[in-house]
């Protein structure tokens, strides 16, 4: 380093008045400022070797205060705020594998299952019927149709080991209908 150029660490410093008031001219705000000023001089400092000593400390500054403004701000458009984490609860979604598991289990345990007892659990539980329904289209009375939904449910509740506590995680909403009242019954 030649005697007639300084040390851009201490020409950094001599800048920092003018990058806060561009700063607050950018942000509108005191807070916001302060932050953008800090993360442009960490910037300049962690790539002050790209800096060419002799050229215009303050226009490379000012240079990297304003991407860094443009690209926290393009970086908050695409952002949602979501405080209490409502937003972020409903974009979630459980790994599909799981429920192909708990599917296959499900699938063993239905097809052990008395024809009539499918039967009841398809009509009641996935087609979502009445019982009265499914008592007119089985041709039998409404208590019988209760009463091997109940039996039905208990059954598969035992084939797939399930305690009334037990919660069953599906993929599918048709399966889910089917067996939805295990616990209950």
């Amino acid at each position: 380093m030649t005697s007639e150029h300084r040390d851009p660490k201490e020409e950094m410093v001599e800048h920092l008045q003018a990058l806060r008031a561009f700063a607050m001219s950018l942000t509108r705000n005191t807070a916001g400022a302060d932050d953008l000023v800090q993360d442009t001089v960490v910037k300049a400092w962690g790539n002050l070797d790209k800096f060419t000593v002799g050229t215009n400390m303050r226009a490379w500054l000012f240079t990297i205060l304003r991407n860094t403004y443009y690209s926290q701000y393009r970086k908050r458009r695409r952002e949602v705020e979501d405080p209490d984490g409502v937003m972020a609860g409903a974009l979630s979604e459980k790994p599909a594998h799981d429920g192909r598991l708990a599917m296959n289990e499900f699938r063993e345990a239905f097809a052990q299952l008395t024809d009539e007892q499918r039967e009841v659990l398809i009509l009641v539980g996935a087609e979502g019927f009445s019982y009265d329904d499914a008592a007119k289209m089985c041709g039998c009375a409404v208590g019988t149709i209760k009463s091997r939904t109940n039996r039905a449910r208990k059954r598969l509740a035992e084939l797939m080991k399930l305690d009334d506590d037990d919660e069953l995680v599906m993929t599918d909403s048709a399966t889910l209908a089917v067996i939805s009242q295990i616990s209950a019954a």
